[in-house]
């Protein structure tokens, strides 16, 4: 048979490894020993060919704007949203279309194809949802970019939020946001919730909240979503993002609310990177991590995706739209490091994260879109530790994004010359 790609000797994330073919964009075949033609041939000698990576939630209006119109001494939540009321008004969409598609290349480059970015509502101009849904028109065929109404400073505290997020959804913004937490009342973050979730409901749409971003464990827009999600019947279509409150909950009323979410199918969405450097900021000793119950809720069967967040913006100074980096990062700070617990922060940047997005044809599968990425790693975990470097990125069948392996040249008497990590781990620990 003739084929568009075939890629020979590839580890799966399930452990297998098989050769896989792709005609007309889709995957027709993973099995071992594929004979055929093919216009490209790669040769993936046991390394790890994944599914690509989503990033479920970031800030695609405010990336890549580090330093304007000036740098967050603190490094803080309250200092990051100052700043951006500050940078808000500057914002021209140029601007913000220019740092977007740079962004764009950035994470194809690291084998991100999918991003579901929130865009700030709170601007009479809405350039950033204007800017933003040209980006998405812009990437589609390399990248899929779902876009969230996001009303930053308060559904009912912003005087225009209302307003803005009905006209962002008219413009063709795909997903219902909001920031409970951010009201002026727990009351008034209660009725926000419920005033979202209809608006989801009656147009037919998915919910994202930033909810209970914060260290105060009374503050449970959680519990409200959930009862929403079940009440509205949005099951499977709402997602709570953030929970850092859930890190300093008591554990009585944590057994009762994470079943709550369980049984509701809320999508949960930890920004570990974001959150671990964020939450926290006013305690000495101890101090809180700020990350929701990660372990807990997989355990119960609640579908957890990992965000990044932001990437050199107000919020955060650092960045490089490396999910594996947020994988890393929530394996240290949850104590996930038995080995399924590992595999399953792979999962979590991955098929949970595809989930979440409601991404059609997602997947290393006869049927599947043809896209994927290959890492300098023999497996899940071990890309998680080298953070791998991305040998190819395939969209659709095409490879759009190639990185050399990771090797080092040594001049060291009687050593070997070069070294390349991805080849110092025990054999067996991959197969274990």
């Amino acid at each position: 048979m003739n084929f568009d790609l075939i890629v020979k000797n590839a580890n799966l994330a399930d452990g297998r490894m098989a050769d896989i073919a792709v005609a007309k964009g889709k995957i027709v075949a993973v099995e071992r020993d594929i004979e055929g033609d093919a216009q490209t041939m790669i040769d993936a000698t046991g390394r790890l060919l994944s599914a690509p990576f989503i990033d479920i939630h970031f800030h695609m209006d405010a990336t890549l704007s580090l330093g304007t119109p000036r740098f967050n001494r603190t490094g803080t939540l309250l200092e990051g949203i100052q700043l951006w009321g500050e940078l808000r008004p500057l914002l021209t969409k140029e601007a913000v279309i220019e740092r977007a598609l740079r962004y764009c290349d950035l994470a194809v480059s690291q084998g991100i194809l999918a991003v579901r970015s929130h865009v700030d509502v709170c601007d009479d101009r809405l350039v950033g949802v204007e800017a933003l849904l040209e980006v998405r028109d812009m990437v589609q065929d390399y990248l899929d970019l779902q876009l969230v109404a996001f009303p930053q400073n308060g559904y009912f505290r912003s005087p225009i939020a209302a307003r803005n997020l009905e006209r962002a959804l008219d413009m063709g913004v795909e997903v219902v946001g909001g920031i409970p937490h951010g009201e002026r009342t727990m009351e008034d973050g209660r009725l926000s919730v419920t005033a979202l979730c209809e608006i989801a409901a009656k147009r037919g749409l998915m919910v994202d909240l930033h909810c209970d971003e914060t260290d105060d464990p009374h503050s449970r827009h959680i519990e409200t979503l959930a009862y929403e999600t079940q009440r509205l019947g949005l099951k499977g279509r709402v997602a709570g993002s953030h929970l850092t409150s859930m890190h300093s909950m008591d554990n009585y009323y944590a057994s009762k609310l994470l079943p709550l979410i369980a049984e509701a199918e809320v999508h949960c969405i930890p920004n570990p990177v974001a959150n671990v450097v964020l939450q926290g900021r006013h305690d000495t000793y101890p101090k809180r991590r700020g990350l929701m119950r990660v372990p807990e809720l997989m355990a119960l069967g609640v579908n957890v995706a990992f965000g990044q967040d932001s990437c050199m913006d107000p919020w955060y100074s650092l960045g490089n739209a490396d999910m594996l980096e947020a994988a890393n990062v929530a394996i240290h700070a949850t104590h996930m490091t038995s080995h399924d617990a590992m595999k399953a922060c792979f999962a979590a940047i991955t098929d949970n994260a595809a989930k979440t997005f409601g991404l059609e044809g997602y997947g290393v599968a006869p049927g599947c879109n043809a896209d994927f990425v290959l890492l300098d790693a023999r497996d899940p975990i071990e890309a998680i530790r080298l953070r791998a470097n991305r040998l190819a990125v395939v969209r659709r069948g095409k490879v759009i994004s190639e990185t050399a392996p990771h090797v080092s040249t040594l001049s060291l008497p009687g050593r070997p010359r070069t070294v390349e990590p991805s080849r110092y781990a025990p054999v067996e620990f991959a197969t274990r």
